[in-house]
């Protein structure tokens, strides 16, 4: 199922939703498989960062550079000239294991920081209650104003979390003293002598609007949605940006974002990732490519029900294939996805070229995958015997519909098989991939350990600078070495 296509164009530009199987099924029989490919960029949720240990050197090897005639080059030596992948890693297990990532860094407009906002109270916003809505409008309102006014106003090295927690904290609220001027106060009035149309001019005036003990309770729960940001090592991490999220398009890159799938504390950066990833090469394939890009990003989302909620997911599946971009929703079963996305789950599902059952027991899955497989036509005869003075038999032959396969049947399938979907396509029995079989196999560290890729030491040979660091730079003639 998962062997290498002829066509490789063709089987990369698919929407995928993968349901069921064990964590190490998954990743053995799929989500290897199709980064072995290496025809895209990716960008993989990768649980406990084992993907990234397996394929990270095989990765780091890449694949024949080809050239205008669609050959591999050759070097002098006559052997194939290899393209190595850009590997980039974000890691909220393990920070000090980590690249960094600063959502600040990809805002360029207005609507950048409504986007970002959005996803940000979308992901910290914990069980929730009804009633919320009044608080969270007026959260966004300052949100708004305080990122427009470090966005438009502050040093680039001022630009991140740390300082929008430095803000909040500055902003002292006097219940018995409506007329009272904290510090944020007056550098907002300040910028409005300046610039009196300011966006976060703007912003900041309609948050004033909420009397003093109102103020306080908004900025009381601001205060608490963005506590997790007071976090030393998640400062830093999120302090400047090595990610580049905007250049996936641009040149092979394979992008690791190791969450934990015991503890979702630090899920919510995964899904601020996504999202901005999307909205960045979705503007960079109409901005500057002309709708598509020139190297295709495949998503490879495991646990996709573990990292948060993705803001308008099921308008992005529909919209992002036309620009080279897809995304493969890994789930154990199909009622985490309607939990997340309520009604908009089934537009998703809709969206999704293929789908792959790689077994499993959960009920609404089973009962949704027996009816879209269908059902059979089958020939029954029943025979009956009547004795009385004289005997007589009947034979009576009737067809009838059976299912394809039950419920019962599907929760106890081999575990060797799955159940595949294609768009257009009637869905058929296939034998799982045989992962030792692909050409790359032998480059992952599951065919030998001594292939497992380091990621302290990756990590440790970048150049790391901070802001306002004095440094050399040397000229190296490399004909004179």
């Amino acid at each position: 199922m998962n062997s290498r296509p002829k066509d490789p164009k063709t089987a990369r530009n698919k929407n995928v939703l993968v349901i069921g199987g064990s964590g190490s099924g998954k990743t053995r029989f799929w989500l290897k498989p199709n980064l072995m490919q290496m025809h895209s960029s990716y960008v993989v949720t990768d649980p406990k960062g084992t993907i990234l240990v397996e394929c990270g050197k095989m990765l780091q090897r890449g694949t024949p550079k080809l050239g205008k005639d669609g050959k591999p080059m050759k070097d002098k030596h006559g052997k194939d000239i290899y393209e190595p992948y850009r590997i980039k890693v974000l890691n909220t297990i393990n920070f000090k294991k980590s690249m960094h990532y600063n959502p600040f860094a990809y805002i360029h407009s207005e609507k950048d920081i409504l986007k970002l906002v959005t996803t940000l109270i979308a992901n910290t916003k914990g069980e929730g209650k009804a009633g919320d809505d009044f608080w969270v409008k007026a959260e966004t309102l300052l949100y708004c104003a305080l990122i427009g006014y470090i966005h438009y106003e502050a040093p680039v090295e001022e630009q991140n979390f740390s300082t929008l927690i430095e803000f909040i904290n500055a902003m002292e609220v006097r219940e018995d003293d409506e007329e009272f001027k904290n510090s944020v106060d007056l550098m907002f009035d300040a910028l409005e002598a300046e610039k009196p149309n300011h966006f976060a001019v703007r912003q900041y005036k309609k948050y004033k609007l909420a009397a003093g003990k109102t103020a306080k309770s908004i900025l009381i729960s601001c205060g608490a949605r963005l506590a997790v940001f007071d976090i030393a090592e998640l400062r830093e991490v999120t302090a400047y940006d090595e990610l580049e999220l905007d250049t996936l398009g641009d040149r092979k890159t394979a992008l690791f974002l190791i969450m934990s799938d015991t503890d979702d504390s630090f899920n919510f950066l995964i899904s601020m990732c996504y999202t901005q990833l999307f909205n960045l090469l979705c503007e960079k394939a109409d901005d500057v490519y002309g709708g598509r890009l020139p190297v295709h990003v495949r998503c490879l989302i495991d646990e996709a029900a573990n990292i948060g909620q993705i803001p308008r997911l099921e308008k992005l599946v529909a919209t992002i294939r036309s620009r080279e971009i897809s995304a493969c929703l890994v789930l154990q079963a199909q009622s985490q996805l309607k939990a997340i996305y309520k009604d908009n789950a089934d537009t998703i599902i809709g969206n999704m070229d293929t789908s792959i059952f790689l077994g499993g027991k959960e009920p609404t899955t089973l009962k949704e995958l027996a009816a879209v497989l269908g059902k059979e036509t089958i020939d029954t005869y029943n025979t009956g015997e009547s004795r009385g003075r004289e005997t007589s038999h009947s034979l009576n032959y009737q067809k009838l519909g059976k299912e394809l396969m039950s419920q019962d049947e599907l929760a106890v399938m081999d575990g060797g098989k799955c159940i595949l979907q294609l768009r257009g396509v009637r869905p058929f029995l296939s034998d799982k991939y045989d992962i030792t079989k692909h050409p790359n196999y032998p480059y992952t560290a599951d065919a030998d350990p001594k292939n497992a890729f380091d990621i302290e030491a990756f990590l440790s040979t970048r150049l790391k600078l901070k802001p306002n660091e004095v440094y050399d730079v040397y000229e190296v003639d490399a004909e004179g070495v």
